[in-house]
Order: C-alpha cells, then sequence, then structure tokens
C-alpha cells in the first residue's frame, strides 16, 4: 500500500500491484496483440500482393507498430488506464498523484514498452520493478505514473454523529432533493476532516456545505460550523432511511389493519425537551369523595350483623 498526496493535501491509500498481477495482465495483453498481428499479417499480405516491394514492407511495419503501440495507448486513453488484461486482473495505471492518466502519459508507457518488453522480452521491466519500492517499470517513472490494484475492499467511514445543539433543527429538514452522490462526498469529507490541511478542510467544507444547503431546507442555522451542519444532515438522513427501513419490515396483519402497538411510540429524534421547571401535564384537580353512607345502628339481638 502507498501514500498518495492529491494536489488538495489529501492523503490517498492506494493498494500497488503486485509483481504476479502486473505479469498476467501483460501476458494477457500480449496473447491479444500476437492474435492481432498474425490475422492482420495474413490479412495484409493477400491484400498488398500487388503493390511492390517498399510500400509492402511500409505498410507491415506501420500495421505492426499500430498493434505493438497503439493497443495499449487507445486502450489506456479511452479506459483511463485500463487494457483488457488490466481489466481482467482488476488493475489500473494511475498518476502518481492518484488521478486518472490521459494521452501523453499513456502514449510514454507504450512507447518505452516497445524497448523494456517486446525487444528485450521483458528483462529491463522485471529488473526496474525489482528494484522499485512501488513496482514500476521504466514506462512508469518517465511517464509519472503507477499501477494500482482496484479490486479491494471498501472500508467503511464512520457514521455522522447528530450534533445535539441541531437535532431539533434537524427534524424538520426536507431531505428529498439531497442526491445519493453529494451525501457520500459529505461523508467522505467528515471521516477525512482531520488529515487535511486547515485551508483546504475550510473551503471545503464552505463548498459542500452551499451544495448541501442549495437542495436543503431550512437553511443552515446560523453560526453552525461547517462539521456541525453537515453531520446533522447526514445523521438525520441516516435515521430517516433506518425508519423507513423498519417500517417496510414490519409485519402486517392478514386482514389489512396494523398490528398492535406494544405500549406507548418513541418520541420523535430530536423533539425539543419540555422547558426547564414547566410541568409535563395540565395539572388534574381531585375527584370529589363521595360522602359515608350513614352506618344503621347494630341490632340487639346480633350487634355484628346489619339489620336485614
Amino acid at each position: 500500500m502507498a501514500d498518495l498526496v492529491t494536489g488538495e493535501a489529501v492523503v490517498l491509500e492506494l493498494r500497488l500491484a503486485k509483481l504476479a498481477s502486473r505479469t498476467i495482465s501483460l501476458v494477457i495483453d500480449m496473447i491479444v496483440q500476437i492474435i492481432l498481428l498474425i490475422v492482420g499479417l495474413l490479412v495484409i499480405a493477400g491484400v498488398v500482393g500487388s503493390v511492390d516491394d517498399a510500400a509492402g514492407a511500409a505498410i507491415f511495419a506501420i500495421f505492426i507498430s499500430a498493434v505493438i503501440v497503439g493497443y495499449p495507448v487507445a486502450f489506456e486513453t479511452l479506459t483511463r488506464g485500463r487494457t483488457l488484461g488490466k481489466m481482467v486482473m482488476g488493475l489500473r495505471v494511475v498518476r502518481e498523484d492518484g488521478g486518472p492518466i490521459r494521452f501523453r502519459h499513456a502514449f510514454v508507457r507504450g512507447l518505452t514498452a516497445v524497448v523494456e518488453i517486446w525487444l528485450t522480452w521483458g528483462a529491463i521491466a522485471l529488473v526496474v520493478s525489482l528494484a522499485s519500492s512501488k513496482g514500476k517499470r521504466l514506462g512508469d517513472f518517465l511517464a509519472g505514473t503507477v499501477v494500482v490494484r482496484e479490486r479491494v475492499p471498501v472500508s467503511s467511514a464512520p457514521m455522522a454523529a447528530m450534533p445535539p445543539q441541531l437535532a431539533w433543527w434537524a427534524s424538520g429538514l426536507d431531505l428529498s432533493r439531497l442526491p445519493d452522490d453529494l451525501a457520500l462526498a459529505v461523508r467522505q469529507f467528515l471521516s477525512r476532516t482531520g488529515e487535511l490541511a486547515p485551508d483546504v478542510r475550510e473551503s471545503m467544507g464552505a463548498r459542500l456545505v452551499a451544495a448541501v444547503a442549495a437542495c436543503t431546507s431550512p437553511p443552515p442555522p446560523p453560526g453552525a460550523p461547517p462539521w456541525a451542519y453537515l453531520s446533522a444532515v447526514l445523521a438525520e438522513r441516516r435515521r430517516r432511511e433506518g425508519v423507513r427501513l423498519v417500517a417496510s419490515a414490519a409485519p402486517r396483519s392478514p386482514y389489512g389493519a396494523p398490528p398492535p402497538a406494544y405500549g406507548a411510540p418513541p418520541p420523535a429524534y430530536g423533539a425539543a425537551p419540555p422547558a426547564y421547571g414547566a410541568p409535563s401535564s395540565p395539572p388534574v384537580s381531585p375527584a370529589p369523595v363521595p360522602a359515608p353512607a350513614p352506618v344503621p345502628a347494630p341490632d340487639e339481638d346480633n350487634p355484628f350483623a346489619p339489620p336485614c
């Protein structure tokens, strides 16, 4: 695993491709290129039979160069760093700062591969990769690229907690227009706030707050810091999704009526507490006590039993 620092001072942990996976990816690409060469040369040999030797040799040279150099350059440019072999092995070529490569990066890698892979049967690429701490071949050093693995376990970011000061405000949020990609960006920002430079953290937080406030209502509370506002939005969104999930999984009566509730429902998340010292319910006057019935006088014959 390597730490790549982006232009916004964000440290990215990328899993570098191992030599074995890169070798298998290269073998797959070379097999595809050899098949293309054999089929293409047979077709060209039947087509250029009527031209002179110089023109035929030029056509053969152009076709071979297009397959050897054009195949990786075209694939890595169009797919942002992937060839057929890399797709099979789950690899991708990226810049040293973690960004996608462009045509110039792929072109430098493709030209260098002619010497370090095709003309030397991969000997130069093998030696340079073993000597590099990141497994980079000569083309990677010249192009400023590195090969990484894409199929890695995704570690979940910690869940955003609801700030107590914004709980009551968040309960009235309208989140129906908040897109999932924006919520994911906010979650990633909150999980990496401690790793960002202060000025970068403030600028990114302000941009995310503006984007979230544009598709939610009411507006952010005055004086709330960006991290608190974004945490409140995500926490309330997660709470509502949990409520909907529980409601959809609740058992239903076969007669269409909902099952009876067991006890009073819990209070809504973020409900405002009663004012300090205020009574929880209006006072109830005591019920009038009825006057006791008159006790009859005891019978002289039986003093313990009332008269009939």
